[in-house]
């Protein structure tokens, strides 16, 4: 079966399920939102790093590109559905990677398209403070920006396919990203530069001062959206509908 008429049909899906389009518009909103904030709030800190600031909303807004992910899968595990979907696709991996892309490619665009807002509002309320960004470090941080939503979107996606169910997928992550990196994360050391998220908003970083730099950051979530997207293989492959 060719791919296409695959990737057409789990696109309809997810056009046509309500929460998953409102999801993407919470991406959008939230982020931008909260850079705006960032924007005119005081920024005298001569250590403040104006395109992390200007991108600031991804920390909320990544919680829309999980749930994003979670949804869209777990869809399929509601009455049946998938069921239905290898029934109509009987080669479990051709269906999952049409899934995939289904997800990846309106994230993507998406998350271009709110960095590039969250951006341009941001930097209109810190002013001189952003006048020193050039622009192969807004373009880094946009495009950066996009990709991190991506991959976080499709780790969500990963590991929903494993377990099933886009609570206890977002029970796992919303904690691990709010809680674990943040508050527990300093605690230790070197190795929270290595979780999902903070290596990813390495990116959006204008100065990395860490060991990772923003494409090496970047690339080590890429590594762990690889490992949860296997694991979700796996899980498709073994087990029953």
């Amino acid at each position: 079966m060719p791919f296409a008429p695959v990737l057409r049909a789990e696109w309809l899906k997810i056009r046509t399920v309500r929460p998953l389009p409102a999801t993407l518009l919470a991406l959008f909103a939230a982020t931008t939102a909260f850079s705006a904030i960032a924007g005119v709030s005081d920024t005298s800190d001569p250590e403040s790093d104006p395109l992390f600031m200007a991108l600031s909303g991804v920390a909320p807004g990544q919680i829309a590109a999980l749930s994003f992910g979670a949804m869209a899968v777990s869809a399929e595990y509601h009455n049946g559905a998938l069921r239905l979907s290898l029934a109509a696709v009987p080669r479990r991996g051709l269906w999952y990677a049409a899934k995939l892309t289904a997800i990846a490619v309106p994230t993507l665009l998406t998350g271009l398209l709110t960095a590039l807002a969250a951006l341009l509002v941001a930097r209109a309320g810190l002013g001189p403070e952003a006048a020193g960004l050039s622009l192969a470090e807004q373009t880094r941080g946009v495009v950066g920006c996009g990709l991190y939503l991506t991959l976080m979107a499709l780790f969500a996606a990963g590991l929903t396919t494993l377990l099933r169910s886009a609570v206890a997928t977002l029970s796992v992550l919303v904690p691990f990203i709010l809680v674990v990196s943040f508050v527990i994360g300093d605690a230790a050391g070197t190795a929270v530069e290595f979780m999902p998220d903070r290596a990813g908003q390495v990116v959006l970083l204008e100065t990395p001062d860490g060991i990772l730099g923003p494409w090496t950051g970047l690339a080590v979530t890429a590594l762990w959206t690889a490992a949860a997207l296997l694991a979700g293989a796996w899980s498709l492959r073994r087990r029953d509908a």
